[in-house]
């Protein structure tokens, strides 16, 4: 059988195409609502860890031990049959929940890291001539953590798209399983997965493309004003 054949009835017949964009649309609905969630609290954790109180630290910090130390399967597992199995909760509300609370502690952890590598001298100087705290933090530190913690930030985020393929396992048809599903039907699983593989490696290439877009406008607004 010819190429052009076997990706016909993996990409077309039966309306493939239309299967394979749902679940990619479940796998970017699950990959942004968890982005967001996820640095929200993970902003949040960040600042109890870095709380005078110790008790509070102490909080923060086991909070992220155990996420970071978790794998993500098993969290979804617990969270699904265990902690959620008797309220109704959607599956997809489950694995939204389940990788927000995983990249909050990355998140968390990346911008603690960005804050202590940023120029402390620099706010010490701006509180001198006469700025708040907040002002300080909002005009001196905040850009600093922003520029440190991006390149981690936008390996984090290619890293949830790549752990949103295990949600198949709470009866959630997203690509990864739109794929598999596909690869038994066709019986063509070297080709088909081939082709889930050039998907998912085009998401992260997306995402890696979106921040090297927005920098070419920050320095371009850079120039400009300059």
């Amino acid at each position: 059988m010819h190429l052009s054949e076997l990706l016909y009835r993996i990409l077309i017949q039966g309306g493939s195409w239309q299967t394979i964009l749902k679940g990619l649309g479940v796998t970017v609905q699950i990959s942004l609502a968890s982005l967001v969630l996820g640095t929200i609290l993970g902003s949040i954790i960040c600042l109890l860890r870095t709380q005078r109180i110790g008790w509070i630290r102490g909080i923060a910090s086991v909070y992220i031990a155990v996420l970071r130390g978790t794998p993500v399967l098993m969290l979804l597992l617990l969270l699904y049959y265990g902690v959620f199995a008797r309220t109704g909760m959607q599956p997809v509300t489950v694995a939204v929940v389940t990788f927000a609370l995983n990249v909050s502690a990355h998140v968390s952890e990346l911008l603690r890291a960005a804050l202590q590598a940023s120029d402390h001298g620099q706010v010490e100087a701006a509180r001198t001539l006469g700025f708040s705290a907040w002002s300080a933090f909002r005009l001196v530190t905040f850009p600093q953590v922003l520029r440190i913690a991006k390149p981690v930030y936008q390996s984090t985020i290619v890293n949830l798209i790549q752990w949103t393929s295990v949600v198949g396992y709470v009866t959630i048809t997203d690509l990864t399983r739109v794929i598999n599903n596909t690869a038994s039907r066709t019986m063509q699983p070297l080709l088909t997965i081939t082709i889930g593989m050039i998907i998912y490696l085009a998401l992260s290439y997306l995402v890696f493309g979106l921040f090297a877009l927005s920098e070419h406008f920050k320095k371009k607004k850079e120039a400009a004003a300059a």
